[in-house]
C-alpha cells in the first residue's frame, strides 16, 4: 500500500472522502505498491478503493469517473516508494569515474524498471524479480529499454561484476515471447565485448526481432578520473571503423530481409572512425536518439529544411555557440549552411575542451559551467551565448558542476540562451 500525503481541492478523491495520512491498499482488489500499479488500475471507470487509516482501520470507497481522470491524490515521492539503485559494479560505469565533490544526486546509480517506462532509462535486469517481469507483461509496459552489453552470460557477469548478470538474460526472451517491445543498448569496451562478441550479441538479439526493435552500440565513456578502476582503452580510428563494419554488414543483411537495419552505431563511432555520418534514412524510426544514435543526421535534416523553407529576416546580432568537440564539425557546417542564405549572420562556433572530465569526453551534454567560463572569459565579443539544453540538469538551471545559468551569464558578462536539440530552434536563435 502507499500513503497519501495530500488531496487536491475539489478533486475526485476529495469528493470521495479520501484524506491525507490514509493509505491506498488496493484498487479493484489489486494491491497498490507504486506508481505503475496506481496508474494502471486507476484507469477503470468504476473503482473500488480499499483505504486504510493511520490506526489500521480499513474502509471501502467507491468511485465513478471517466477512464483517464486523475483522482487528485498526492504521494511522498513521484514513484510512491524509493527509487531502486543499481546492484552492479560494471567495469565501465561512468558514475564511478566522476570526481569527488559533486552534488550527491549525481552519484546515485538508478536501475529502476519504472523509470525505463516513464522516462526511457535503461535497466540491466539484475534488479528485478520474476514477479515484476510478469507485471510488465500483464500491464503491457512497452517498450522496455535494456542495457544488455553482451549476450554471453559469462562475459556479462565479468563486465557487470554481478553473479546474476548472465542468468537474468532469460528475462529478455520472456519479454519478447510476450511481444513486449525492447530497445537494447551495448556499451562497447575495446577488446572485451566488441569484435566476435559483438557479432554474437547482435545475432542473439536479432533472433528476437521484431520484439527487439532496435540495438544501439555505444563506445564506453572514459574520464580522467579512473584511478584504481578496471583498465580500459578508448576506441581509436581503426577499432571504431571495425565496429561500424560489423554493424553495417549485419544491418545491410537484416534490411534486405525486413526493411529494418535493427542495429546502429552511435554517432560517436563515425566521428572516431573519421567517416561521414549517414543520412536520416539510415536510422529508420530513430528509436535510440537519446543514446546519441542518429542525432547528428536528424539535427542536420531539421536545420537544412528550416533554412530552405524560412522567409525570415536575419537581424545580424552577434552570437557565439559553445559546443562539445564531438559536435563542433556538425554545428559549424550548419551555421555555414545558413550563411549561404543570410550573409549577415554573425556567429562563431567554439569547441569546448572538456577539462573537467578529460579530453576523451567530447559530448556536448557533459560540458560544465566551469569549462565554459574558463575557455570563454578571454573572448571580447561573444554577443549572445548559445548553449544546448543537454548541458543542464532536467530543471534547466544548473550544470553538472553546480554552476548556474545566472552565474555563467554574470561571469562572462553576456546574455545566455538555451537551445533545444532541434534544428529549427537553432536557426531561430541564429536569426534573432
Amino acid at each position: 500500500m502507499v500513503t497519501v500525503t495530500g488531496v487536491q481541492p475539489f478533486s475526485i478523491a476529495e469528493k470521495a472522502g479520501i484524506k491525507a495520512g490514509e493509505s491506498i491498499v488496493s484498487v479493484n482488489k489489486n494491491n497498490i505498491t507504486d506508481l505503475l500499479d496506481y496508474r494502471f488500475y486507476c484507469t477503470e471507470k468504476k473503482l473500488n478503493v480499499l483505504v486504510c487509516d493511520q490506526n489500521g482501520k480499513q474502509r471501502k470507497v467507491k468511485i465513478r469517473k471517466d477512464q483517464y481522470d486523475d483522482l487528485g491524490l498526492e504521494f511522498e515521492t513521484y514513484l510512491m516508494d524509493k527509487q531502486r539503485s543499481c546492484r552492479n559494479n560494471c567495469i565501465f560505469c561512468f558514475i564511478d569515474q566522476l570526481p569527488k565533490g559533486l552534488r550527491e544526486t549525481l552519484y546515485f546509480k538508478d536501475d529502476d524498471t519504472r523509470l525505463s517506462f516513464l522516462f526511457g532509462n535503461y535497466i540491466t535486469l539484475t534488479n528485478i524479480t520474476e514477479d515484476e517481469i510478469d507485471r510488465i507483461i500483464k500491464m503491457r509496459i512497452s517498450p522496455v529499454n535494456i542495457s544488455v552489453h553482451t549476450t554471453n552470460p559469462e562475459l556479462r557477469v565479468k563486465m557487470m561484476k554481478n553473479k546474476f548478470a548472465g542468468e537474468v538474460l532469460r528475462y529478455i526472451d520472456k519479454l519478447a515471447a510476450a511481444d513486449i517491445k525492447i530497445n537494447c543498448q551495448l556499451v562497447l569496451c575495446k577488446g572485451i565485448n566488441d569484435g566476435e562478441e559483438l557479432k554474437r550479441s547482435i545475432s542473439d538479439l536479432a533472433k528476437l526481432y521484431p520484439a527487439v526493435e532496435s540495438i544501439a552500440a555505444v563506445p564506453v565513456g572514459l574520464t580522467k578520473h579512473r584511478e584504481g578502476l578496471y583498465p580500459l582503452e578508448p576506441f581509436d580510428e581503426q577499432s571504431a571503423a571495425e565496429v561500424i563494419d560489423i554493424i553495417n554488414e549485419f544491418g545491410d543483411a537484416h534490411f534486405e530481409k525486413t526493411g529494418d537495419r535493427l542495429v546502429y552505431p552511435a554517432d560517436e563511432f563515425f566521428a572516431l572512425a573519421k567517416r561521414e555520418m549517414p543520412n536520416e534514412g539510415y536510422y529508420g524510426a530513430m528509436l535510440q536518439l537519446e543514446n546519441g544514435v542518429g542525432m547528428t543526421a536528424l539535427m542536420k535534416s531539421e536545420f537544412q529544411y528550416a533554412v530552405d523553407e524560412s522567409d525570415e529576416v536575419c537581424c545580424g546580432n552577434k552570437k557565439t555557440i559553445a559546443t562539445g568537440k564531438g559536435a563542433y564539425t556538425l554545428i559549424k557546417s550548419l551555421v555555414d549552411y545558413a550563411k549561404r542564405k543570410w550573409h549577415n549572420i554573425d556567429c562563431e562556433v567554439v569547441a569546448i575542451e572538456n577539462e573537467f572530465f578529460g579530453p576523451l569526453i567530447t559530448t556536448t551534454g557533459l560540458i560544465t559551467g566551469t569549462d565554459l567560463i574558463n575557455q570563454l572569459k578571454t573572448r571580447e565579443n561573444i554577443g549572445t551565448l548559445l548553449i544546448s539544453r543537454c548541458m543542464l540538469r532536467r530543471e534547466g538551471d544548473m550544470f553538472l558542476d553546480d554552476v548556474t545559468l545566472d552565474e555563467l551569464s554574470q561571469q562572462l558578462g553576456v546574455s545566455v540562451s538555451v537551445v533545444d536539440n532541434d534544428g529549427a530552434e537553432l536557426l531561430a536563435h541564429l536569426l534573432k
